[in-house]
């Protein structure tokens, strides 16, 4: 009679406390949870700049922006996250050394933001620019025809009526983020992928760790799903009755 495959798996490698390694994966899964939070606010930030930059901005600033979105869109993920990490720390040591200063030393926490921030920044600022496009020009004038400042406008009228045109787009911006982060593996960042070859590499246990990961990603995205419906419901409150 064959034996169960299930039966052939030691789960006790999954435990929380050593020899486990359920503590490790749980460890690595908060460490990219917390680089994409971290790297998609500050896509955020330099995503919102760069559309109102874009549409706003003068003739070099829409230059450069527009080089900005182009170079990153265009060059793998993977090539942008090696460029960034090791070329970009280089630039700040060398700029420090110039100054009179020592050698900078740059947390992998902080790198990793950065990295995922400029990267998510370039896809941010176009789903931004076609959010502003979509809120109807009427309404604008007719805050300004109140007597509303242009920053006073931004914040009524502009940011939340372009929020439910933006939200698809930065939804799955943010599901992309949480995958982006297993590419910091290559740069020896110690987060979920990583750890996981790690365990996998150790006890040779290879489909038992990969899955589980598989299992961690699944469920990261499962939550996010859940909450993005909830925002979305709260930002399209009111759309059915027009």
């Amino acid at each position: 009679m064959a034996a169960d495959p299930a039966s052939m798996i030691d789960w006790g490698l999954l435990a929380l406390d050593p020899p486990g390694w359920g503590g490790v994966l749980l460890a690595g899964l908060m460490s990219s949870i917390k680089i994409a939070i971290g790297g998609y606010s500050l896509g955020l930030v330099l995503g919102t700049g760069g559309a109102f930059g874009k549409l706003y901005g003068g003739p070099v600033t829409k230059d450069l922006l527009e080089i900005y979105t182009t170079v990153v869109r265009a060059v793998p993920e993977l090539v942008l996250i090696l460029l960034l990490y090791y070329a970009g720390t280089d630039l700040l040591n060398r700029l420090a050394a110039s100054l009179g200063y020592g050698t900078v030393d740059i947390s992998g926490l902080a790198a990793g933001i950065f990295v995922i921030g400029v990267v998510q920044g370039a896809y941010a600022t176009e789903v931004m620019r076609g959010a502003i496009l979509a809120v109807p020009p009427g309404q604008i004038e007719a805050a300004r025809a109140f007597g509303m400042s242009p920053l006073l406008a931004l914040r009524r009228v502009t940011l939340p009526a372009m929020l439910p045109h933006a939200l698809p787009g930065l939804s799955n911006l943010w599901l992309i983020t949480t995958k982006d982060t297993a590419l910091l593996a290559v740069v020896g960042f110690s987060e979920l992928t990583l750890v996981t070859r790690q365990a996998a590499g150790s006890t040779k246990a290879y489909m038992l760790f990969f899955c589980a990961a598989g299992v961690l990603y699944l469920a990261l995205t499962l939550v996010s799903n859940l909450v993005i419906r909830l925002i979305e419901a709260r930002a399209r409150r009111g759309w059915a009755a027009r």
